[in-house]
């Protein structure tokens, strides 16, 4: 296997892994409390990174990292859930699955990476082959929700675009920036889930197990590989592994929830993962953007939404 088929092997288990998270919540979770769902996924998974690292930012990294933790994780929650309670499911997974057009169109402007033809084709299919799988017939539409949905998708692509351009500080590694974004996020999220949703709700072992899973595998080591993804592949290519989350979501609802898998669903499985796997033949560094390449750390190589749609599908809950 290729040094970069290995990274983008490594890199798609975010976006599978965040696939789990419909099958998570509904099955663990309290219902109704997306806001703290969001706080308990961000929050201790960057105060463990941190507490792990023992690295905190210096200089400009302060707010750096507060901007790239409020586009990933703060704004983009709060957007998303507000989405998921004004649209059905499906419309609002497809409006998030634009991700990647706006990603190639802040690519060109900030990072100088010339979208081509079949990079937008590649990014409609996906988006097609995505509402395929999730849009049912009948859906309804709303002003404020396809407004909210298309922000928490621009907030996200911007996030992928910024990390991408200012990379990380010399001497730090991308766990470490990677609990700076959670921490941040999780401080962004912490007042608003207060205020719309009261205090915590009474938590049993089931639930706590359920958080566990979100804060360590799902957020903490699926943001880690994300962005460490970022680093080493172009954010057009990363961006178009986001269609692995709403497949995964799909297979584990049909596998574990008894949801039905029609062959509308499975054609657009099929369109959106032929989608991902042409977003991979671009190559890592386009051509006429200096860059110097990021050495494999030997822990790294040991170790490992939003998409939108399984987010969506999780709050919906």
């Amino acid at each position: 296997m290729s040094r970069k088929a290995a990274v983008v092997a490594l890199t798609a288990l975010a976006p599978i892994s965040w696939g789990s998270t419909y099958f998570v919540t509904t099955e663990f979770l309290p219902a109704d409390r997306p806001l703290f769902t969001g706080l308990m996924r961000a929050l201790p998974a960057g105060l463990l990174l941190l507490a792990l690292t023992r690295k905190l930012p210096s200089g400009a990294w302060w707010w750096k990292s507060a901007v790239l933790g409020a586009l990933n994780i703060g704004a983009f929650f709060p957007l998303l859930f507000l989405a998921a309670y004004r649209l059905p499911g499906g419309v609002a997974a497809v409006v998030g699955s634009v991700g990647p057009l706006f990603v190639v169109g802040l690519a060109a402007l900030f990072l100088g990476e010339r979208p081509t033809v079949r990079t937008l084709l590649t990014a409609v299919a996906a988006a097609f082959g995505v509402s395929l799988v999730v849009l049912k017939a009948g859906a309804a539409f709303d002003l404020i929700g396809v407004g909210a949905g298309l922000l928490s998708s621009l907030s996200m692509s911007a996030g992928v675009v910024l990390t991408k351009r200012w990379g990380r500080p010399e001497g730090v590694g991308a766990l470490a920036l990677t609990g700076w974004q959670l921490t941040a996020g999780g401080l962004v999220i912490l007042p608003l889930a207060f205020l719309a949703e009261g205090a915590p709700p009474a938590l049993t072992g089931t639930n706590l197990a359920g958080y566990a899973y979100l804060a360590l595998g799902n957020t903490a080591i699926s943001y880690f590989l994300w962005f460490r993804g970022i680093e080493r592949l172009s954010a057009s290519s990363v961006t178009l592994l986001g269609p692995l989350s709403p497949i995964t979501a799909a297979v584990i609802g049909w596998a574990a929830l008894g949801q039905a898998l029609g062959p509308v669903q499975v054609l657009g499985m099929v369109i959106a993962f032929g989608a991902t796997l042409a977003g991979q033949l671009a190559p890592a560094r386009p051509k006429g953007v200096a860059a110097a390449p990021v050495p494999f750390d030997s822990a790294e190589k040991n170790t490992q939404e939003v998409s939108v749609d399984l987010e969506v599908s999780a709050v919906r809950r």
